[in-house]
């Protein structure tokens, strides 16, 4: 069976912008990578080589500029050839290794091809062992752009492919940077179903190569031009230090300090500081690279998506699609509810722990802390319809939903911090606290337009989301002992990650009602979801209003009909989940 890819999508007349420069890399036809990739994936061996061979020349150069100013070593390897004749030999020896070398690394490079066509991104490498991998466009989880410091100087970037599935991201690396992201926008508008990037971004005038690079190095992760950022929510440094003293890390730390000293003030014995010194050097490391790796921490809203960026040295950011957020966790530690932090954590469709990914923090963790007022913007940008369509209606247009926004964040507000009957919570009964000893009152679910919101925790106070599109399976549990006392546990499926929608102590009622709901919302909210093709519908209407009707109407009316909104932000709103086909139309 031979595959055969869709057509490409042919670049627009008339433009120059950023996906019009991308055009070509999406033309369906076979690309190579940066031509410096062989230097920057194999880079590392020949530094490493090097170093051995100045490292053996090194009583050679003392000697050279300090006549008898260095140590004589006998076992020097380097004296060793030189005085038994065999410089020459020694020499060849090296360059046919490094002719044999770069030989392999150009091979590798010719055989590293990848291409983008209307329906997949295929990528085939390797010379004796090939390896192909394709990524089917509608099912892209998301686009990383990662620049770690050494290929950030010379101003190249490594673009991943997130896809659904342990190991199944697809990489290029290495592209330019401009090409890279140039890339990253053209493939998410194939992804979209938009017939072109009618918002093209600014150009950036040269100033030559190393001016370019200089400015590329220094310049901020996130320009705000350069991707449509209509809102944008950054992360305090100073908040970022405090949250990290103030979590159970630095507390395990101290326990462990307190420990070893009240053990040496006992017996007296000082080596146990030995057993010190290689935990404060593994916390040290895990604070310096957890910080850096957290700076310039932002969220921004996009066109195309949320896009998470993060880092100072080495930086990445990526952009997740709409519709591909399965699951969100708001949660509170302890030690942060007097300054009133909390951390956001989402669920994606994509393994990013199985060490081909570089971006493993912004897969999970979309706010690392911030204040409500963060909590309540974040989750504006990652689930819209649940602090707009929730109260303002699900055909609510821009202003309206943006005049209601003071109501519709009362959502939230009432679901961080409330417990009992308040923000319509249905929650456990009394006899729950034989399990739920202290947060019985606040343990509890509800449902809001296209979600379903778990309120859990007392003491670690934790809010779980669950759009109700992204629902896989729900099931009930009744052991012995809550069958005794009429409770059951309910548990929401979604993706595998670090967000749990589980909820336990309910009434035997309650939770049978949560589960035919969600079962029932479920169905409704997948049937209209049109998520993974969020700009189809903007498309057509644009290329409705741009031609006459069939029928002989005005070029410019709108159709009476046509398919669901995507669940993104539009002109006309969100989608609403009151249009559900009738249970004969779904079959």
């Amino acid at each position: 069976m031979t595959f055969r890819p869709g057509p490409a999508l042919p670049t627009p007349p008339g433009q120059v912008g950023n996906a019009a420069a991308a055009a070509p890399l999406t033309d369906g036809e076979w690309h190579r990578l940066h031509p410096l990739t062989p230097l920057l994936r194999g880079g590392i061996f020949l530094i490493v080589v090097l170093g051995y061979v100045l490292n053996s020349l090194r009583d050679q150069l003392v000697e050279f500029f300090i006549p008898g100013g260095g140590p004589q070593d006998d076992g020097d390897p380097v004296r060793y050839v030189y005085e038994h004749g065999a410089v020459g030999w020694v020499l060849l020896g090296i360059a046919v290794l490094l002719v044999v070398l770069i030989g392999l690394f150009y091979l590798s490079w010719r055989m590293h091809e990848f291409r983008v066509t209307g329906e997949i991104v295929e990528v085939r490498s390797g010379v004796l062992f090939r390896n192909h991998r394709k990524a089917r466009l509608d099912r892209i989880q998301g686009i990383n752009i990662s620049r770690p410091i050494v290929p950030r100087l010379f101003g190249t970037a490594k673009l991943e492919i997130a896809q659904a599935g342990n190991d199944a991201n697809v990489q290029l690396a290495y592209l330019g940077s401009k090409p890279a992201e140039d890339l990253r926008r053209r493939i998410l508008v194939l992804a979209s179903g938009a017939k072109e990037d009618d918002q093209q971004g600014p150009a950036r005038a040269s100033y030559g190569v190393l001016q370019d690079r200089l400015e590329e190095v220094f310049s901020p992760e996130l320009d705000p031009e350069a991707v449509r950022a209509t809102r944008i929510v950054k992360v305090h440094p100073g908040r970022l230090i405090a949250s990290m003293l103030l979590s159970t890390t630095t507390v395990f730390l101290v326990l462990l300090v307190v420990a070893m000293v009240v053990s040496i003030s006992v017996t007296g014995e000082y080596g146990i500081l030995l057993a010190l010194f290689p935990a404060v050097i593994g916390a040290g490391g895990y604070y310096v690279r957890k910080f850096s790796r957290s700076l310039q921490y932002t969220i921004a809203e996009t066109r195309d998506g949320i896009r998470i960026g993060f880092g100072l040295v080495s930086t990445s950011n990526e952009t997740l699609p709409p519709g591909r957020i399965h699951a969100v966790s708001v949660a509170q530690p302890l030690l942060w509810r007097p300054f009133g932090w909390w951390d956001i954590r989402i669920n994606r469709a994509t393994n990013a722990g199985n060490g081909q990914s570089t971006n493993q923090q912004a897969s999970s963790i979309v706010l690392p802390v911030g204040r409500a007022e963060d909590v309540r913007e974040v989750l504006d940008i990652i689930l819209p319809g649940l602090v707009g369509t929730a109260v303002a209606g699900p055909r609510a247009s821009q202003e309206q939903l943006r005049e209601g926004s003071a109501e519709a964040v009362g959502v939230v507000d009432d679901s961080l911090t409330t417990s009992g009957d308040r923000g319509g919570f249905v929650h456990s009964p009394g006899r729950g606290a034989w399990f739920r000893p202290l947060s019985f009152r606040r343990n509890g679910y509800r449902f809001v337009q296209g979600a379903v919101l778990f309120r859990l925790g007392a003491v670690w106070r934790s809010l779980v989301i669950v759009p109700l599109p992204r629902v896989q399976s729900v099931r009930v549990t009744q052991g012995p002992l809550e069958r005794a006392l009429r409770l059951a546990s309910a548990h929401v499926h979604t993706v595998q990650g670090p967000v749990s929608a589980h909820i336990g102590a309910l009434d035997a009622r309650d939770a049978q009602q949560l589960w035919s709901e969600t079962a029932r919302r479920a169905v409704e909210a997948a049937a209209v979801d049109t998520s993974h093709r969020w700009r189809e519908r903007e498309a057509r209407l644009a290329s409705a209003t741009s031609a006459p009707d069939a029928d002989g109407g005005a070029p410019g009316a709108t159709p009476a009909t046509g398919p669901a909104a995507p669940a993104w932000r539009t002109q006309d709103g969100p989608p609403g989940w009151d249009h559900v086909p009738t249970t004969g139309a779904l079959r």
